[in-house]
C-alpha cells in the first residue's frame, strides 16, 4: 500500500478488515512505539494485543479514530472532546468583561468540571434533585389540617408535626394559599428544627410531650438519605423534582463565572449555542488587525491582543467543525448524546489542528451516519489530512467514499472462515477485474441495495399521526406516518430524526400501548444520536391517533447485546437454552444427574471454577501492563473436565459453543428452537459468527442484526411497529441486501417498519419518505417533505431530493 495516500479497505462484513487495517497494521505500529517507551511508564498505558504478522515494512507511526460512542459521563461534552472549552475559558478568563471591582478569574473558574468552578449547589452537574411549592402542595385550596402538604407523613406523625405548627403560632385551618408568603417558605423549606412541648390537640387524655419541627424539604430529604422502608423512599421520591439547578441556571457555574461576558453573553450562554452561531459571536474579534489592538493596553478587555489572539484560534478551530457539517452542535452538547459517526468526525478535527506529519491515520468508517450532502465536507477533510503528508487508511462500506480513494484493498471473498483473503490490492480501478470479489458489483455497476421484496410498492393500510411535537430542534411539529408500509425518515445530521423516531414516536407509542410504563423495550430501546439519550422528563407530544392499529412495539438499535464477556450470541438469542436441554437429555448427562443448568458457564458446577466459566484469566505482571490468556486449567473451554465428558453427537458442549452460525445450523438442523434462531442468524448475514462469540467484541452493526434475528425467529404476528436507527451503519452494501430483504418480509407479514436512514438506495426502496430539514441544529425539526420517494426525489426544498433522485434513476421503472 502507498503511503501519502488514502487506502480504502473494503469486504463484506466478517471479511476480515478490520483485522487487517485495526487489528494487524495500526496494532503494529503502537507495538513499536510502546517499544521505545521505559517499561515503567508502559504500564501506565493501556496496551492492544500483539499482532500475528512476520513483516511490515516502511511502516510510520498510526493513530486509530475507532467508531466509539459517547463517553458516559455528562461532564464530558463537545467542548471538552475537541478541547474547543479550553480555548473560551481562556478567553472569558483574559479578554472577558468583568463586573466592577471583580478580580480577575483563572480559566479554571469557568468550568463546570473543577473545584473552583463548580456551583455548590449542583456540584458543576447543571441538574438538581429538588423540592417546590408545587410539588410538596398539588393543593393550594386545602388547609394544613386538611392536609395541604401532601409530602408529610401521614397518621400519627403528620398529626404530631400539624400539632407542632399549632404550638409554634401557625394557622392550620386557612386554605394553604391564603396563608402569608413568609409563613408558607418557613414551613416548606427552613433548616431549623425547633423543639416545642405539645400538647396533643382534641386529645385530653394524651401527656404533653416535646416534638420536633421538620420542613417539607426536610422530611423528604432525610426520608431519601435514612429510610430502610422502600415503600416510603418510593413515596417521597414522587414529590422531588428534577430540571435544571435554580441556583447556577442549569449551567453547572458559580455566580461569580456568570457575571464574566464576552460580545454581551456569559459563557453559559456562549456554551448553548450551535458552533454557527458562535463562530458569528467571536468573528469581529477574531478579525481585528493588529494595527487595531496596537494602541490598547494589555489589561482584561474584549479588543485587546490577547482577545484576538485567542479569538482568531478559536474561529480557525471551529471552522474546521463547520466544514464536517457539525455547525449544528453546541460546545455544551454531552457526548452520551453524539452517535458515533458524530464521535468520530470530532475527533477528525481535532487531528486536522495537531498538525502532524509522516502518520497513517486508520479510521472506522468515517462517512457512518453520514447524509450523502455531509459526506463532501468529510472527502474534502481527508484530503487535508494527506495533503499534509500523512497516509489515510479508511475501513468504508461507502461506495462513493471508495471511488474517491487513491488505492483499494478488498478483503474476502465472504465472512468469517470464507473471507481472510486480500482479493486485490491496487488502484480502484482495477477492483473491476476480480470477479470474486462482493464489492466489485456495487463498486461499478451501482447495484441497488433496498429493493421491495414483491418490486411494487406497498400503499397503507391507517395512518399513525402525533401532533404538537416539541423536543430539541422539533418544535410544535405534526407528523404522520403509514402502516402497513416501510417508511423512511431522512435528513441530513442533527435535522431531527432520531429525536422523532427514536424519542419521542417511541415514546408515545409504547404509552399508549402501555400506560404508566415505559415504551416497550423489546429487545432495547432505540437511543442515540441527534440529542438522544438526554433525560427528557415530561412527555413532549400532544394527540396521538392511530394506536388502535397497533399490538406492540419493538425497537432494534446499535446497542451493545451484553456489556461482559459473558453475553453472547447463543445466550442473547436463546437458543443456548436449547443446546443445554439437548445436553441434559442425553444418556450420559442422566446417569450423572446433569439438568440443564450443569452445562452453563455462568453457573458453579458445570463450569471451570479457575475461570469462573470466563475460558480466560488476567495476567498481572510487574512492569508489564496486565494482559489475559487462557485459562490454564480448561485452556479456554470454560468447562470443568466431568461436564466436558458428556457429549451431544460426538461434540460437547464447548466445541458446539466454538461453531461458527453456519456450522451449527447443520449441527443442530433438527433441534427446532435452535434451528430457528441459527436459520434466522443466517438471513442477515451473520452466518460467520462463532456462537460463543463474546458480546463485547461484536460491532454495532453485528449486534443490531443479532436483535433483529431474535425477533425474526418469533412467531409472525403482525400488526407491530418496528422502529431502526440507521440499520444499515457498518453493513457492505451486500449485507444491506439481506437486511433489507429481511425487513420487508416484516411489512409482508402485517407490520410496520420506519428507519432512520441515510443510505440512499435504501430510502429509494422504500414505500414512503419523511423528510427533514431543512439544516441540522435550529436550521432544522420541519418535514420539508414527506410522500413516495418519486415525490421526495423532486421536491427542490429538499436537501436529501438530488440524491434520492440519483438512486431511484438505478431502479426498475416499474418502481418509479
Amino acid at each position: 500500500m502507498p503511503r501519502d495516500a488514502i487506502v480504502a479497505f473494503t469486504g463484506v462484513s466478517g471479511s476480515g478488515k478490520s483485522s487487517l487495517a485495526f487489528g494487524t497494521i495500526y496494532a503494529e505500529a503502537q507495538r513499536r512505539y510502546f517499544e521505545s517507551v521505559a517499561p515503567y511508564a508502559r504500564r501506565l498505558i493501556q496496551q492492544g494485543h500483539h499482532p500475528k504478522v512476520e513483516q511490515i515494512t516502511g511502516l510510520p507511526p498510526a493513530v486509530a479514530l475507532q467508531q466509539r460512542r459517547g463517553t458516559a459521563t455528562a461532564r464530558s461534552t463537545v467542548g471538552t472532546l475537541t478541547t474547543l472549552s479550553n480555548s473560551l475559558r481562556m478567553l472569558f478568563s483574559r479578554a472577558g468583561t468583568y463586573p466592577g471591582g471583580a478580580a480577575q478569574l483563572d480559566s479554571d473558574a469557568f468550568s463546570p468540571n473543577t473545584a473552583a468552578g463548580a456551583c455548590p449547589e449542583c456540584h458543576g452537574l447543571g441538574t438538581a434533585h429538588t423540592v417546590s411549592e408545587t410539588s410538596l402542595v398539588p393543593d393550594p385550596s386545602l388547609s394544613i389540617r386538611d392536609g395541604a402538604i401532601a409530602a408529610w407523613p401521614g397518621g400519627w406523625q403528620g398529626k404530631n408535626l400539624r400539632d407542632i405548627l399549632t404550638h409554634l403560632g401557625h394557622d392550620i385551618d386557612t386554605p394553604w394559599q391564603e396563608l402569608p408568603r413568609k409563613d408558607r417558605d418557613w414551613i416548606l423549606f427552613t433548616g431549623e428544627q425547633p423543639v416545642v412541648e405539645v400538647t396533643p390537640q382534641r386529645d385530653r387524655v394524651a401527656k404533653p410531650y416535646r416534638g420536633r419541627f421538620w420542613s417539607a424539604r426536610s422530611h423528604v430529604l432525610h426520608t431519601l438519605a435514612e429510610s430502610k422502608s422502600a415503600t416510603m423512599r418510593e413515596r417521597v421520591l414522587g414529590f422531588m423534582q428534577t430540571g435544571p439547578c435554580p441556583r447556577c441556571g442549569g449551567s453547572g457555574l458559580r455566580a461569580e463565572a456568570l457575571a464574566v461576558t464576552f460580545a454581551g453573553k456569559s459563557i453559559a450562554e456562549l456554551n448553548i449555542l450551535p458552533m454557527t452561531e458562535l463562530a458569528e459571536v467571536i468573528r469581529p474579534t477574531a478579525e481585528r488587525t493588529a494595527a487595531g489592538t496596537a494602541s490598547r493596553t494589555q489589561a482584561s478587555g474584549e479588543d485587546n491582543e490577547v482577545a484576538v489572539t485567542i479569538a482568531r484560534d478559536l474561529l480557525v478551530r471551529i471552522t474546521v467543525l463547520l466544514d464536517l457539517g457539525l455547525g449544528y452542535l453546541a460546545l455544551g452538547r454531552s457526548t452520551p448524546t453524539l452517535s458515533p459517526g458524530e464521535m468520530q468526525r470530532l475527533r477528525i478535527a481535532t487531528q486536522l489542528r495537531s498538525g502532524l506529519f509522516g502518520v497513517v491515520y486508520v479510521l472506522d468508517e468515517p462517512s457512518a451516519g453520514l447524509h450523502p450532502a455531509d459526506a463532501e465536507p468529510l472527502l474534502a477533510v481527508l484530503e487535508q489530512l494527506k495533503s499534509s503528508g500523512n497516509s489515510v487508511f479508511v475501513v468504508e462500506h461507502n461506495m462513493d467514499v471508495v471511488r474517491r480513494a487513491d488505492w483499494l484493498v478488498d478483503v474476502g471473498p465472504g465472512a468469517g472462515a470464507g473471507g481472510g483473503e486480500v482479493l486485490y490490492s491496487g488502484p480502484v480501478a482495477g477492483l473491476a477485474e476480480v470477479h470474486e470479489s462482493v464489492t466489485r458489483p456495487f463498486l461499478f455497476t451501482h447495484g441497488s441495495d433496498g429493493t421491495t421484496a414483491s418490486g411494487v410498492r406497498r400503499n397503507a393500510t391507517g395512518w399513525l399521526e402525533l401532533q404538537d411535537i416539541s423536543r430539541h430542534n422539533l418544535r410544535e411539529l405534526d407528523a404522520g406516518f403509514p402502516l402497513g408500509v416501510l417508511t423512511a425518515v431522512t435528513g441530513v445530521s442533527g435535522s431531527g430524526k432520531t429525536t422523532l423516531v427514536s424519542q419521542v414516536l417511541a415514546e408515545a407509542v409504547g404509552a399508549g400501548l402501555h400506560p404508566g410504563a415505559e415504551a416497550a423495550e423489546e429487545p432495547e430501546p432505540g437511543n442515540r444520536g441527534d440529542g438522544a439519550g438526554d433525560s427528557v422528563g415530561a412527555r413532549s407530544w400532544g394527540a396521538v391517533c392511530g394506536l388502535e392499529q397497533l399490538d406492540r412495539l419493538v425497537t432494534v438499535d446499535q446497542k451493545p447485546i451484553g456489556r461482559t464477556p459473558r453475553s453472547n450470541l447463543a445466550t442473547y438469542t436463546g437458543l443456548f437454552d436449547a443446546v443445554r436441554k439437548e445436553f441434559a437429555a442425553t444418556d450420559a448427562a442422566r446417569a450423572r444427574g446433569f439438568g440443564a443448568g450443569r452445562f452453563s458457564f455462568n453457573v458453579a458446577g458445570g463450569r471451570c471454577e479457575t475461570c469462573e466459566g470466563e475460558g480466560f484469566v488476567a495476567v498481572e505482571l510487574l512492569f508489564l501492563p496486565g494482559s489475559y490468556g487462557p485459562c490454564p486449567q480448561c485452556h479456554g473451554a470454560r468447562y470443568n473436565p466431568d461436564t466436558l465428558e458428556v457429549t451431544y453427537r460426538g461434540r460437547n458442549i464447548a466445541e458446539v459453543l466454538a461453531m461458527t452460525v453456519d456450522t451449527a445450523a447443520e449441527f443442530l438442523a433438527d433441534v427446532p428452537a435452535a434451528a430457528r434462531s441459527l436459520q434466522a442468524l443466517r438471513e442477515v448475514g451473520l452466518g460467520y459468527l462463532g456462537l460463543g462469540r463474546p458480546a463485547t467484541e461484536l460491532s454495532g452493526g453485528e449486534a443490531q442484526r443479532i436483535k433483529l434475528a431474535t425477533e425474526l425467529q418469533r412467531a409472525a404476528r403482525g400488526h407491530t411497529l418496528y422502529l431502526l436507527d440507521e440499520p444499515t451503519t457498518g453493513l457492505h452494501p451486500a449485507d444491506v441486501q439481506l437486511l433489507m430483504a429481511q425487513l420487508h418480509r416484516l411489512v409482508d407479514a402485517g407490520n410496520t417498519v420506519i428507519v432512520v436512514e441515510h443510505e440512499m438506495d435504501v430510502v429509494a426502496g422504500a414505500d414512503w419518505v419523511i423528510d427533514l430539514g431543512p439544516a441540522g441544529g435550529d436550521a432544522g425539526g420541519r418535514i420539508v417533505a414527506a410522500g413516495t420517494p418519486a415525490v421526495v426525489a423532486g421536491s427542490d426544498r429538499s436537501r436529501t431530493a438530488p440524491y434520492l433522485a440519483a438512486a431511484c434513476q438505478k431502479r426498475p421503472s416499474a418502481e418509479r
